[in-house]
């Protein structure tokens, strides 16, 4: 089907979640994140792309792990820093994986994933076909309620800026893990909003999909 036929198609639809496959535990407990090795960053930088073409393998939970702390994770134990910025420490961006078995919310602390629905939402993350065989979606959510220092007006805009250098982790811990990632800003928020049982002014802000590299 061809991308803009999609789009349109998927804007006249109703957007549904899929029943969820195989068991959806409520707590998975991630393996720790290695925190050294890798590709040099030079190389990691020249090897970062968007690849929309998945193999149909299904990330382990070591890799998974690996790619959420490179989002948003605790970086500097001591003092509960992370691996990629936000404005005046709000760390307002919280990292969803959606998976076949579920949607879950990353816990940096914790180092772990909760659920939240035992559906199968990686459709509502986009209306490109790839998100149909991506084995997680990734969705960042802004929650524009806990960003009281910043004006009003801007909190969007910072927000999005936190988002995009999580999104920017994943794709250099992808180029070093060969992954194929790739990002979007156009998804069906308000579907997410409400699968996802999103407070007011919590809102989502990218997705971005990440799977095994196709042969």
């Amino acid at each position: 089907m061809k991308p803009l036929f999609r789009i349109a198609s998927a804007l006249l639809d109703t957007p549904r979640a899929r029943p969820a496959s195989g068991v959806s535990p409520a707590h998975i407990a991630l393996p720790p994140a290695a925190r050294s090795g890798g590709l040099p960053l030079l190389d990691a930088l020249a090897a970062r792309r968007t690849t929309r073409e998945f193999a149909p393998l299904e990330l382990d939970d070591a890799i998974l792990g690996a790619l959420l702390w490179a989002a948003d994770g605790i970086n500097r134990d001591a003092e509960g820093g992370r691996t990629a910025p936000s404005a005046l420490g709000v760390h307002e961006i919280t990292v969803y994986a959606l998976r076949a078995s579920g949607a879950y919310r990353y816990d940096p602390r914790g180092h772990c994933l909760n659920l939240v629905v035992a559906a199968d939402l990686r459709r509502l993350t986009g209306y490109q076909e790839l998100v149909d065989h991506a084995p997680v979606d990734l969705v960042y959510v802004a929650d524009l309620n806990c960003m009281h220092e910043i004006p009003e007006a801007q909190r969007e805009l910072f927000a999005a800026a936190s988002a995009g250098a999580m999104l920017e982790n994943v794709y250099l811990y992808g180029a070093s893990a060969q992954l194929a990632v790739a990002a979007r800003g156009w998804m069906n928020r308000s579907a997410l909003e409400r699968h996802l049982q999103l407070p007011r002014n919590v809102k989502p802000v990218l997705a971005q999909s990440v799977g095994h590299l196709r042969a």
